[in-house]
Protein backbone atom coordinates (compact mmCIF):
# COMPACT_ATOMS: atom_id res chain seq x y z
CA UNK A 1 0.00 0.00 0.00
CA UNK A 2 1.63 3.30 -1.04
CA UNK A 3 2.11 5.95 1.59
CA UNK A 4 -0.47 8.72 1.48
CA UNK A 5 2.48 11.10 1.12
CA UNK A 6 3.88 9.43 -1.99
CA UNK A 7 3.94 11.16 -5.37
CA UNK A 8 1.99 9.96 -8.37
CA UNK A 9 3.44 7.13 -10.47
CA UNK A 10 4.37 9.59 -13.22
CA UNK A 11 6.13 11.90 -10.78
CA UNK A 12 8.05 9.05 -9.18
CA UNK A 13 9.04 7.72 -12.58
CA UNK A 14 10.50 11.11 -13.47
CA UNK A 15 12.51 11.28 -10.24
CA UNK A 16 14.06 7.85 -10.72
CA UNK A 17 14.66 8.58 -14.39
CA UNK A 18 16.69 11.71 -13.74
CA UNK A 19 18.77 9.84 -11.14
CA UNK A 20 19.46 6.95 -13.51
CA UNK A 21 20.34 9.24 -16.44
CA UNK A 22 22.54 11.70 -14.55
CA UNK A 23 26.04 11.70 -16.00
CA UNK A 24 29.40 13.26 -15.13
CA UNK A 25 29.81 15.20 -18.37
CA UNK A 26 33.10 16.14 -20.04
CA UNK A 27 31.99 16.92 -23.60
CA UNK A 28 30.17 20.19 -24.26
CA UNK A 29 29.17 22.17 -27.30
CA UNK A 30 29.48 25.95 -27.58
CA UNK A 31 25.87 26.87 -26.79
CA UNK A 32 25.11 29.08 -23.80
CA UNK A 33 22.80 28.48 -20.84
CA UNK A 34 20.08 31.08 -20.29
CA UNK A 35 20.26 32.81 -16.93
CA UNK A 36 16.88 31.49 -15.74
CA UNK A 37 18.00 27.89 -16.20
CA UNK A 38 21.42 28.57 -14.67
CA UNK A 39 19.86 30.14 -11.57
CA UNK A 40 17.33 27.30 -11.29
CA UNK A 41 20.21 24.83 -11.12
CA UNK A 42 21.99 26.92 -8.49
CA UNK A 43 18.76 27.26 -6.52
CA UNK A 44 18.51 23.46 -6.46
CA UNK A 45 21.87 23.39 -4.69
CA UNK A 46 20.52 25.76 -2.06
CA UNK A 47 17.63 23.36 -1.37
CA UNK A 48 20.03 20.68 -0.14
CA UNK A 49 19.99 19.41 3.45
CA UNK A 50 22.90 20.40 5.68
CA UNK A 51 24.12 19.37 9.11
CA UNK A 52 22.93 21.82 11.76
CA UNK A 53 21.50 23.92 8.90
CA UNK A 54 24.98 25.38 8.42
CA UNK A 55 24.59 25.50 4.62
CA UNK A 56 28.34 25.04 4.05
CA UNK A 57 28.29 25.70 0.30
CA UNK A 58 29.96 28.60 -1.40
CA UNK A 59 30.03 28.97 -5.18
CA UNK A 60 32.45 31.15 -7.12
CA UNK A 61 31.13 31.89 -10.60
CA UNK A 62 34.10 32.14 -12.96
CA UNK A 63 33.25 34.80 -15.52
CA UNK A 64 36.69 35.90 -16.73
CA UNK A 65 38.20 33.87 -19.56
CA UNK A 66 41.69 34.44 -18.16
CA UNK A 67 40.64 32.84 -14.86
CA UNK A 68 39.23 29.84 -16.69
CA UNK A 69 42.53 29.41 -18.47
CA UNK A 70 44.44 29.63 -15.19
CA UNK A 71 42.12 27.08 -13.60
CA UNK A 72 42.58 24.82 -16.61
CA UNK A 73 46.35 25.06 -16.18
CA UNK A 74 46.06 24.00 -12.52
CA UNK A 75 43.93 21.01 -13.55
CA UNK A 76 46.31 20.07 -16.35
CA UNK A 77 49.26 20.08 -13.94
CA UNK A 78 47.45 17.71 -11.60
CA UNK A 79 46.31 15.52 -14.50
CA UNK A 80 49.92 14.93 -15.48
CA UNK A 81 51.00 14.33 -11.89
CA UNK A 82 48.17 11.84 -11.42
CA UNK A 83 49.23 10.01 -14.57
CA UNK A 84 52.73 9.54 -13.17
CA UNK A 85 51.49 7.53 -10.19
CA UNK A 86 49.09 5.28 -12.13
CA UNK A 87 51.77 2.90 -13.32
CA UNK A 88 50.62 0.67 -16.17
CA UNK A 89 47.33 2.59 -16.42
CA UNK A 90 49.12 5.85 -17.21
CA UNK A 91 48.59 5.85 -20.98
CA UNK A 92 44.94 4.84 -20.70
CA UNK A 93 44.39 7.62 -18.18
CA UNK A 94 46.03 10.23 -20.41
CA UNK A 95 43.63 9.30 -23.21
CA UNK A 96 40.62 10.09 -21.03
CA UNK A 97 38.94 13.48 -21.24
CA UNK A 98 38.81 14.52 -17.59
CA UNK A 99 37.39 18.05 -17.84
CA UNK A 100 35.63 20.54 -20.09
CA UNK A 101 36.66 23.80 -18.47
CA UNK A 102 37.46 25.65 -21.70
CA UNK A 103 34.48 24.27 -23.65
CA UNK A 104 31.54 24.50 -21.24
CA UNK A 105 29.14 27.42 -20.91
CA UNK A 106 29.65 28.11 -17.19
CA UNK A 107 32.28 27.28 -14.58
CA UNK A 108 31.68 27.29 -10.83
CA UNK A 109 34.08 26.49 -8.02
CA UNK A 110 32.24 24.84 -5.12
CA UNK A 111 33.93 25.28 -1.76
CA UNK A 112 33.55 24.86 1.95
CA UNK A 113 33.50 28.23 3.75
CA UNK A 114 35.86 29.63 6.33
CA UNK A 115 35.03 29.61 10.07
CA UNK A 116 33.50 26.12 9.89
CA UNK A 117 34.79 25.32 13.38
CA UNK A 118 32.03 27.55 14.75
CA UNK A 119 29.45 24.97 13.65
CA UNK A 120 29.43 22.13 16.17
CA UNK A 121 25.88 20.77 15.86
CA UNK A 122 26.28 17.38 14.15
CA UNK A 123 30.02 17.86 13.63
CA UNK A 124 31.60 17.33 17.06
CA UNK A 125 32.58 13.75 16.26
CA UNK A 126 32.06 13.93 12.49
CA UNK A 127 33.53 17.24 11.31
CA UNK A 128 33.46 15.98 7.72
CA UNK A 129 29.68 16.34 7.70
CA UNK A 130 30.19 19.79 6.19
CA UNK A 131 31.68 18.06 3.15
CA UNK A 132 28.75 15.64 3.09
CA UNK A 133 26.37 18.60 3.09
CA UNK A 134 28.18 20.33 0.22
CA UNK A 135 28.13 17.04 -1.70
CA UNK A 136 24.34 16.91 -1.29
CA UNK A 137 24.14 20.42 -2.77
CA UNK A 138 26.27 19.39 -5.75
CA UNK A 139 24.15 16.29 -6.30
CA UNK A 140 21.03 18.47 -6.31
CA UNK A 141 22.65 20.60 -9.02
CA UNK A 142 23.52 17.50 -11.04
CA UNK A 143 19.96 16.21 -10.96
CA UNK A 144 18.46 19.62 -11.73
CA UNK A 145 20.90 20.11 -14.59
CA UNK A 146 19.98 16.73 -16.10
CA UNK A 147 16.28 17.52 -15.77
CA UNK A 148 16.93 20.79 -17.62
CA UNK A 149 18.87 18.98 -20.34
CA UNK A 150 22.14 20.58 -19.22
CA UNK A 151 25.37 18.63 -18.80
CA UNK A 152 27.44 18.99 -15.63
CA UNK A 153 30.87 17.66 -14.75
CA UNK A 154 32.65 17.55 -11.39
CA UNK A 155 36.41 18.11 -11.73
CA UNK A 156 38.53 17.16 -8.71
CA UNK A 157 41.97 17.11 -10.35
CA UNK A 158 43.56 20.19 -8.82
CA UNK A 159 45.84 21.33 -6.04
CA UNK A 160 43.51 23.04 -3.51
CA UNK A 161 46.07 25.57 -2.30
CA UNK A 162 46.86 26.69 -5.84
CA UNK A 163 43.17 27.21 -6.57
CA UNK A 164 42.65 29.06 -3.29
CA UNK A 165 45.49 31.42 -4.08
CA UNK A 166 44.20 32.06 -7.60
CA UNK A 167 40.70 32.89 -6.36
CA UNK A 168 41.76 34.84 -3.25
CA UNK A 169 39.94 32.45 -0.91
CA UNK A 170 40.25 32.59 2.90
CA UNK A 171 42.95 30.38 4.42
CA UNK A 172 40.47 28.16 6.25
CA UNK A 173 38.11 27.72 3.31
CA UNK A 174 38.53 24.68 1.07
CA UNK A 175 37.68 24.17 -2.62
CA UNK A 176 36.03 20.82 -3.32
CA UNK A 177 34.94 20.89 -6.95
CA UNK A 178 35.31 22.69 -10.24
CA UNK A 179 31.88 22.37 -11.82
CA UNK A 180 31.46 22.62 -15.58
CA UNK A 181 27.96 23.24 -16.93
CA UNK A 182 26.89 23.45 -20.54
CA UNK A 183 24.81 22.27 -23.42
CA UNK A 184 25.64 18.86 -24.89
CA UNK A 185 24.97 17.21 -28.23
CA UNK A 186 24.02 14.04 -26.36
CA UNK A 187 24.34 12.47 -22.92
CA UNK A 188 26.47 9.36 -22.39
CA UNK A 189 24.36 6.20 -22.47
CA UNK A 190 26.47 4.86 -19.60
CA UNK A 191 28.92 6.61 -17.25
CA UNK A 192 31.82 7.83 -19.37
CA UNK A 193 34.40 5.75 -17.49
CA UNK A 194 32.33 2.65 -18.25
CA UNK A 195 32.04 3.60 -21.91
CA UNK A 196 35.81 4.16 -22.03
CA UNK A 197 36.37 0.79 -20.30
CA UNK A 198 38.29 2.44 -17.46
CA UNK A 199 36.08 0.86 -14.80
CA UNK A 200 32.90 -1.17 -14.34
CA UNK A 201 30.04 -0.45 -12.00
CA UNK A 202 29.51 -2.89 -9.13
CA UNK A 203 26.05 -4.17 -8.13
CA UNK A 204 24.27 -2.93 -5.02
CA UNK A 205 24.48 -6.39 -3.47
CA UNK A 206 28.23 -5.97 -3.02
CA UNK A 207 27.69 -2.80 -0.96
CA UNK A 208 24.84 -4.05 1.22
CA UNK A 209 25.61 -5.85 4.51
CA UNK A 210 23.33 -7.18 7.26
CA UNK A 211 23.87 -6.40 10.93
CA UNK A 212 27.68 -6.39 10.80
CA UNK A 213 30.41 -5.54 8.32
CA UNK A 214 30.80 -8.14 5.60
CA UNK A 215 33.38 -10.81 6.46
CA UNK A 216 36.39 -10.74 4.16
Amino acid sequence: MPSKHSYTKAEKKSIYKVMSERRDVRHFNKKTIDRETFMAILSAAHLAPSVGLMQPWRFIHIKKRSLRENIHAIVEEERLLTAQVLGEKKENFLRLKVEGILQCAEVLVAALPDKREEHIFGRRTLPEMDLASLSCAIQNMWLAARAEGIGMGWVSLFEPEALKALLNMPDDSHPIAILCLGQVDEFYKKPMLVEEEWAQESPLEEMLFSNTWKNT
